[in-house]
């Protein structure tokens, strides 16, 4: 299973590090790749995980979850 989040706030290589580094530690999910540049997430999960925990540990790291593909 595959979701794009698509976050605003992050602005340079340290924001999406720690954004990665985030998403890495939720439970179910097997890789992460951020860009930067397209300001979005590429989540690869081994399990369903909801949009609202995505949402909520993004909040947390203090960027935003605009939308979830």
């Amino acid at each position: 299973m595959v979701k794009i989040l698509k976050i605003e706030g992050m602005m340079c290589g340290h924001c999406s590090s720690h954004v990665e580094k985030a998403l890495r530690e939720l439970d179910g999910v097997s890789d992460v790749v951020v860009s930067l540049e397209e300001k979005t997430a590429k989540v690869t999960m081994d399990k369903e995980i909801s949009d609202e925990v995505f949402k909520n540990l993004i909040s947390e790291e203090g960027y935003e979850v605009v939308s979830v593909e």
